[in-house]
């Protein structure tokens, strides 16, 4: 698991990371002194956990974590205890008091070890139409159906999900999408779109060989050639 620091007291820093040091499954990628940093290197290195002090100059921990979009645990580490309830109402994965007992950071590590390893199973079982699926975009949460799903469509390292009048964004590849869902309920399109067949209401011959298809909400998906071939060997009488 690839973690950050953010700190600004230096020797906090320091003592954290010898702490975690003997956590072989924790990856220290980087520290950072303040929010801005801290925000900045999230952004761009996309942690699994951050061990966020609450008390900086500039922006709190608490500031920080509101305004990050990115899907990462956080454990916030302060010497002030009322801060509390409202970490949890953030969603922290825990809260350690200040100086770190080696004995509670074991606690938070084995807890997070075994969500850790939960998850990886969650993400390779086979999904069906009947599953609900949960989605969280920033502060947004939805509970969906996947049969309500009528499109998947890549954008960098994300992807829109569109449902009924929804497109939240979701940190995950069509990749890692593909092999969880029916190719005959879900079908990937192209590089950049994974449709659900039962939305599609017109199919038309496109350039080079390739399909244009109209879904029911009107968007106009193009099918590549490629897939074009496929989706007639899988789907002709």
């Amino acid at each position: 698991m690839k973690a950050i620091i953010i700190d600004d007291e230096r020797l906090a820093r320091q003592e954290l990371k010898n702490l975690l040091a003997i956590h072989k499954e924790v990856e220290v990628i980087a520290e950072c002194s303040d929010a801005i940093q801290a925000k900045e290197k999230i952004n761009e290195l996309k942690p699994d956990i951050i061990f966020c002090d609450i008390q900086m100059p500039g922006k709190t921990g608490l500031e920080l974590v509101e305004e990050i979009s990115a899907t990462v645990d956080v454990v916030f580490i302060t010497a002030h205890d009322e801060h509390a309830i409202k970490a949890f109402k953030l969603n922290a994965f825990d809260y350690l008091l200040k100086p770190v007992k080696a004995e509670d950071l074991a606690e938070t590590i084995k807890k997070l070890s075994i969500k850790e390893i939960a998850s990886r199973v969650d993400n390779d079982t086979p999904l069906t139409e009947k599953d609900m699926v949960f989605i969280k975009d920033g502060d947004k949460c939805w509970f969906v159906k996947l049969s309500d799903i009528r499109l998947f469509e890549s954008e960098g390292n994300y992807v829109r999900v569109y449902f009924d009048n929804f497109r939240p964004l979701i940190l995950r590849s069509l990749n890692s999408l593909e092999t969880r869902l029916n190719e005959k309920q879900f079908f990937r399109a192209s590089r950049k779109h994974m449709i659900n067949m039962s939305y599609i209401a017109s199919v038309e011959t496109w350039f080079n060989g390739g399909l244009n298809v109209k879904l029911k909400d009107g968007k106009e998906i193009e099918i590549s050639r490629r897939q074009a071939v496929k989706l007639k060997d899988m789907m002709s009488l």
